[in-house]
């Protein structure tokens, strides 16, 4: 094992079983509450010939859990499954009214969920009134009373008492769990569910999830599986994005924002029926259009960012947190927002008018700021809001919109909060001084860690008291930086710094300074070199 990778084993006390991970290591799916109540329901449905309902989400945990649920039913052999996606303009997270007037229409006698419903207790009621069943399959934060599903599998039930490393599973964990079960059970090809895991890669690193024990077992070898995908979609998909080979970063990077770009700008039925295609021809249709879905996100999403930075640098006022409001996109609101927290290192929420005076809005935040508290404060300048500590959605009337920003400010200085931009920096996992040591074989040895995520992060290096060999700006508007690092022993690394903060661009090439690092490979006409991420320039 190479040197560095041995000092970076032992600092992140990595076990033998971590990085080389067993199958047959993962926990049993019957840890997880109402497993075996699950199976009962879909074996009578499977007997009596029933039609099914899945009801996903549509962002790309929810599209991946829809595929994969609906692959293994086939697999356990019922003929009549449907699937429904909400609409993120229209119902917003979670089941829809919609959903049961078109469980009526279409004579389902049972729904299952994946990536939703344990929040929603009344629209599971009136599925029951009207005589249909539910199954729950979810990974979100559930109430103190569960609905009265037939099973709600869901490791952040209350009452759930199996190992910790299930409550850090994606939608798309819980709904390979109740595949693996079906497995367990004989009712699927045994062994055949592992095809499944190239979705729950995918799923569970776009959804940002901590790689457990039982999401590295999972993820890794999903990462063998997606090698060797013979999905049509995914393999169109992955040529269109360029992606050369598997990692995390690829996947979050171009594989998820594609699949994400549907449901943010149009409806994610699109990326739903890409990943169950079995059409080459069809497919490359399809990952085309998400391809033109992805440049208009990411044109609109620039055209938002770049107005609303303008905007913040004639304000007089510079509050706590950001809250800024236009007429963007609504599906590109949460990627602003974040992208607005990278550059300003303060919470923010973007709101946009969606319809005459009702404006919506996602914000994102950081360190000891929880948006979902927040909201709570806020609560009687708002129609509505909620979500999660680091990320949430609201809707305001545009009467409110100066309390609304008065309320979640004021509750923000109520907190007394001090340091919070410590939270967003990077630290080294190692020193280093001499370049020679960053090559093509400790490249290698790295990717045994793959797939990377919360939790096993790509690893980063201090590069210490190196001198700048040269400086240039890149990009259309040179607002990125490149760098030409030359290490102790004389060795140089070119690294870059995409959208480099200013102060960046006037560093002094005289002196030598620290800077942290991320490696990386370059490929370019048949050539691999390894090259660097400028994260941060520390001294």
């Amino acid at each position: 094992m190479n040197k560095i990778l041995t000092q970076l084993v032992e600092s992140r006390h990595l076990t033998d079983d971590y990085i080389h991970p067993k199958y047959e290591n993962l926990e049993a799916p019957e840890k997880l509450p109402d497993i075996k109540k699950a199976i009962t329901r879909i074996k009578k449905a499977i007997k009596t010939g029933e039609k099914v309902l899945i009801y996903g989400d549509y962002d790309v945990d929810g599209v991946t859990s829809s595929t994969l649920m609906e692959q293994t039913l086939k697999s356990a052999g019922l003929k009549q499954i449907e699937i429904m996606l909400p609409d993120r303009f229209i119902d917003g997270y979670g089941m829809s009214p919609r959903l049961i007037k078109r469980a009526i229409e279409h004579q389902i006698t049972l729904v299952i969920t994946v990536d939703c419903g344990s929040r929603n207790r009344a629209i599971i009621d009136e599925l029951n009134e009207n005589g249909i069943d539910t199954i729950v399959t979810d990974h979100h934060e559930c109430e103190d009373t569960i609905p009265s599903a037939v099973a709600v599998i869901n490791p952040h039930r209350h009452d759930y008492n199996g190992p910790d490393s299930l409550k850090a599973l994606a939608g798309v964990g819980v709904a390979f769990k109740l595949a693996q079960a079906l497995s367990n059970e004989n009712m699927i090809t045994k062994s055949q569910e592992k095809w499944l895991l190239d979705l729950v890669l995918i799923g569970t690193i776009c959804d940002s999830m901590l790689m457990s024990k039982e999401n590295r077992i999972l993820c890794y070898y999903g990462k063998i599986v997606l090698e060797k995908t013979k999905r049509p979609g995914l393999i169109e998909l992955m040529r269109n994005a360029g992606v050369k080979s598997i990692t995390a970063e690829s996947i979050g990077f171009q594989i998820g924002p594609r699949l994400n770009a549907a449901g943010r700008l149009a409806t994610a039925e699109t990326s739903l029926n890409l990943l169950r295609t079995e059409s080459s021809a069809e497919a490359a249709k399809i990952a085309a259009k998400l391809e033109e879905l992805n440049k208009k996100r990411r044109t609109e999403q620039r055209a938002a960012t770049a107005e609303i930075s303008e905007h913040l640098k004639t304000a007089k006022e510079h509050p706590p947190v950001i809250i800024e409001t236009g007429t963007w996109h609504e599906g590109i609101l949460g990627i602003i927002a974040g992208r607005l927290v990278e550059q300003y290192e303060k919470p923010a929420f973007v709101l946009s008018e969606v319809e005459e005076g009702i404006f919506k809005g996602s914000g994102r935040s950081f360190g000891e700021f929880n948006l979902a508290r927040a909201l709570e404060y806020a609560k009687d300048a708002i129609i509505g809001g909620g979500g999660h500590a680091a990320a949430a959605g609201v809707q305001v009337k545009s009467k409110d919109l100066y309390a609304f920003r008065e309320k979640i400010n004021e509750y923000y200085h109520s907190l007394h909060l001090e340091n919070q931009e410590r939270f967003l920096k990077k630290s080294a996992d190692l020193d280093i001084t001499n370049l020679k040591d960053l090559n093509l074989d400790l490249m290698a040895e790295l990717s045994l860690l793959e797939p990377f995520g919360p939790g096993n992060e790509e690893p980063i290096f201090c590069l210490k008291d190196a001198y700048i060999y040269d400086k240039r700006r890149m990009g259309v508007d040179g607002n990125h930086l490149r760098l030409d690092l030359k290490g102790k022993d004389n060795t140089i690394i070119k690294a870059v710094a995409f959208s480099a903060p200013s102060g960046w661009f006037d560093i002094d090439i005289d002196s030598p300074h620290s800077f942290l690092i991320k490696p990386t490979i370059n490929e370019w006409n048949g050539t691999r070199s390894v090259e660097a991420r400028l994260l941060d320039i520390i001294a």
